[in-house]
């Protein structure tokens, strides 16, 4: 029913936590990021970004042709949307959900990415940079405690699509510089949703494909190294 572009990363994880949440069928076709597989013609036609992941839905609720979508909180919307589950039918509770669901794509996401990328990947070690990231990795983490003290999950009472947007880039904390210890309601809540059957089948999904590959002057251009002009296909 779903086909899923993928690559073993945060954003890729979402999508799995997903689908195998709702034992949905699906199908990965895997985005070899390293290699440049995003900036092939198919998949530019259903990722427009470049980026993975993205589904194509062969069974739309409207039926007709396959639907795809890109970006990682629209297809959870989408999914959450098409499933009636893990987003809340009342005013309130979908209105929370999108919040925090967005707070992760525009907030967390980009910013520990970018952790990530200087203190990983970068091949000269700012440290004004890698310092701005930490901090600010770290003030979101604080964001995520201080609400996690008073609900057990982001939107409230009931797990979401928020709280699986969010958990993936909680996994590599170490890896940002980041002491679980110092956030108690994070780390209960971060605990939980590692224990969940369906994040345990999701995250084993992900050791079909390689992981972290050595970035290599070739794969660190593929990665980071484009531009308008040399993506035009």
């Amino acid at each position: 029913m779903i086909d899923l572009y993928y690559w073993p990363t945060p954003n890729g994880h979402k999508i799995t936590m997903f689908l195998e949440e709702t034992e949905m069928p699906y199908t990965i076709v895997p985005v070899n990021i390293g290699k440049g597989e995003q900036f092939k013609p198919e998949f530019l036609a259903i990722g427009p970004n470049n980026r993975m992941p993205a589904i194509v839905d062969h069974s739309p609720l409207e039926r007709g042709a396959p639907i795809s979508v890109f970006e990682s909180g629209a297809i959870l919307l989408y999914l959450a949307d098409k499933t009636r589950r893990f987003i809340p039918p009342d005013v309130r509770g979908r209105k929370s959900t999108l919040e925090w669901l967005f707070w992760q794509v525009g907030g967390l996401g980009p910013m520990a990415g970018q952790n990530h990328h200087f203190s990983q990947y970068a091949p000269e070690k700012l440290p004004y940079a890698i310092d701005r990231y930490v901090k600010e990795t770290n003030r979101l983490y604080g964001v995520l405690d201080r609400r996690l003290r008073h609900v057990p999950y982001l939107a409230g009472d009931q797990y979401s699509i928020a709280d699986m947007a969010a958990y993936p880039w909680i996994v590599p904390w170490e890896r940002q510089q980041q002491d679980l210890n110092q956030f108690g309601a994070l780390k209960r809540w971060f605990e939980g949703i590692a224990k969940r059957p369906a994040t345990e089948r999701a995250y084993a999904r992900a050791a079909e494909f390689p992981s972290r590959a050595t970035v290599n002057e070739e794969s660190r251009q593929v990665l980071f190294g484009q531009t308008a002009a040399n993506t035009e296909r």
